[in-house]
Parts: C-alpha cells; sequence; structure tokens
C-alpha cells in the first residue's frame, strides 16, 4: 500500500486529496479539501494549509495535476499566479516522489480507469461504450479549455503499455467562427486581444463577453454581470438573454469539440471537468450535438462517434493518482 497526496491546481481551486495506491492497483481517495487558490500567496502555503487540517503530516509522495506545461525546470500557471519548481519539491514539500501532469492528461487518465456506469451519453450512438482501442479526446470548460488524449491498443489497462496519455494546450488554438453570431463574438474579442484563442469563447468566463455580444446585437442595455450570474440565470431559465448565452455557448462546445476529434483521429470524444457536468441538461438539450456532427464530407463519421461526459467526481485528482501508480509501481 502506497500513501500519497493527490492535488489538482486549477485557476480558481487547488484541490487535495490524501490518497491509497493497494498492491493490486486499485486507488481510493478520501474526501476532498478545496482551497482558492486567490487566498494563498504560493502552493507552498497552501499546501501548508491542507497539511495543517490534516493533522500535521503529510505522506512522503504527492501526485500533480496541474492547469500549464508541465516538463520545464518552472511550472507556471496559465489562469493564477503560482509557480513551481519541480527540483525543490523533495525540500519544500518534504516528498520523496512527485509525479506531475498536465491537468487534462489526469482527466485522462482518469477516464482511462473510469467504469462504464461513469459515463453519460451527449452524442453519437446512445448506450455505445468508448472503443477499447485508438484515440480518444478529452475535453473540459473551466477557467480556462482543457485538451487531452487517450490512446488505448485494446489490452487491459492493467497491462503495461496499454495505454498512453498526451496532455496538449489545444485550448489556445485559434477560434473559428461558424455563422454571424460568432462573428460578432470574434469582433467583440479582438478589440482586447491581437489572437482570440477557443478558450476564450469555451470557457467558465467566456459566457460574459458572450452575453455582452448577443446584448449589443439586440441593442439592449444591460448592467455588467459576473460569469457566476450569467451562468446561473442562464441554466436557470431566468433571464432569457443568459439562457441564449448559455445556449451560444453548447453550440461552440459541439464546434470545437468536433475539431478537436478530427485533429486527433478520434474514435470517441469525452468531456469533462465541474462546469461540463454542471450544465449537462442544458448540453442535451441545445445544439451541441448537431454542431459536433456539422463537419461536412465527415459528417456520418461524426454521427457513429460516442460523445461521452464523465461524472466522476474528482478527475483531476483521481487522474493524478493513477499517473502516479503508473510512474511509480510498487515492488
Amino acid at each position: 500500500m502506497t500513501e500519497l497526496v493527490a492535488v489538482d491546481i486549477g485557476g480558481t481551486h487547488a484541490r487535495f486529496a490524501l490518497a491509497r495506491v493497494a498492491a493490486d492497483g486499485t486507488i481510493a481517495m478520501d474526501q476532498p479539501t478545496t482551497l482558492h487558490t486567490s487566498d494563498h500567496a504560493s502552493f507552498q502555503t497552501a499546501w501548508e494549509a491542507f497539511r495543517d487540517r490534516s493533522g500535521g503530516t503529510l505522506p512522503p509522495a504527492v501526485a500533480m495535476s496541474v492547469a500549464g506545461t508541465v516538463g520545464g525546470e518552472v511550472i507556471r500557471f496559465t489562469n493564477n499566479p503560482w509557480i513551481i519548481r519541480p527540483a525543490l519539491i523533495e525540500e519544500k514539500l518534504g516528498a520523496r516522489r512527485h509525479t506531475i501532469v498536465n491537468d487534462f492528461a489526469a482527466v485522462a487518465y482518469a477516464v482511462a480507469r473510469a467504469e462504464p456506469h461513469e459515463f453519460i451519453d451527449l452524442a453519437g450512438p446512445p448506450g455505445i461504450p468508448l472503443p477499447p482501442s485508438g484515440t480518444i479526446c478529452v475535453i473540459g470548460p473551466g477557467t480556462g479549455l482543457g485538451v487531452a488524449h487517450l490512446w488505448r491498443d485494446g489490452r487491459p489497462i492493467t497491462e503495461p503499455g496499454s495505454y498512453h496519455v498526451q496532455g496538449t494546450e489545444g485550448g489556445h488554438t485559434d477560434f473559428a467562427p461558424l455563422d454571424q453570431i460568432d462573428d460578432a463574438i470574434l469582433a467583440r474579442l479582438r478589440k482586447r486581444h491581437n489572437r482570440v484563442s477557443v478558450e476564450r469563447v469555451v470557457s467558465g468566463p467566456a459566457i460574459v463577453d458572450i452575453y455582452e455580444t448577443l446584448a449589443a446585437l439586440e441593442h439592449r442595455t444591460f448592467a455588467q454581470r459576473s460569469d457566476v450570474e450569467i451562468w446561473t440565470a442562464g441554466t436557470s431559465g431566468e433571464d432569457s438573454l443568459a439562457a441564449a448565452a448559455v445556449d451560444r455557448f453548447c453550440l461552440s462546445l459541439g464546434s470545437v469539440a468536433g475539431d478537436y476529434a478530427l485533429a486527433q483521429g478520434a474514435c470517441g470524444v469525452v468531456v469533462a471537468g465541474g462546469l461540463g457536468y454542471r450544465i449537462r441538461e442544458t448540453i442535451l438539450k441545445s445544439g451541441f450535438a448537431d454542431r459536433f456532427r456539422a463537419k461536412g464530407r465527415f459528417s456520418n463519421i461524426m454521427a457513429a462517434m460516442p460523445v461521452k461526459l464523465i461524472t466522476h467526481p474528482q478527475p483531476g485528482l483521481f487522474g493524478a493518482a493513477v499517473a502516479f501508480a503508473r510512474e511509480h509501481p510498487q515492488q
């Protein structure tokens, strides 16, 4: 049995949980602790806060999922000011073993190990499971837009080398408008950004620009509202303009999910992240599936591709622990 700390650091929240990896690879996690990144000056101070809440001591092993590029001497986060220097982890945290993966690579690891009942259908043939071999595209909107892919060769996932995970920075590819409303959203964003990436339109905070663009198109006056307020008003149906903004978001999510599936040669797609789970019923009622399929000559292929949403409550934490177990197998 190996004990470790699983950590999932995003732009807004840092989640911590104690985890245990059994000899057969089974992973068990305690209830997570969620901290706001803005409440802590650094990752180390957040780690110390979690350590204090956990009785003052932590296991000497850590699995980290981070919202940024990994592999360098310094890890900088895309949407928060923290930095991590992997070479100092043992000195600063007391962790003799560590694994660091991109946040959506961690989600892809969770997808690899998730049970069939932990997925719900968003598009494609109903009830068809994800294929056991080939590439699964994993995307998810949150503070930004995460993208990764999972490749499986059809063997049981417990066999060494049977699957591979690749994190990407796909959320920073260019946004491609498909109609006049998309054109208007792009024009609005170009006033502030020289280059408009996909996550400027498909992420939690992006709902503000979508909402304000729709208001401008209808020549409405509006009070500035936070993204949380717009999401709440839109998903509850109490505000028709906010609801239209949420539906437009779902259209764009469907478009980019289809684009990534084509680019990665995918045979299936998984949408992940807390935002996707919270608006799952809205996605099902929206034009998400139509936009996903609308790929011209490849429409029939897209229509036959299973698109799922993972319902695991903490895929980033669980996936980080899975990645640790693969990198540090028990003897």
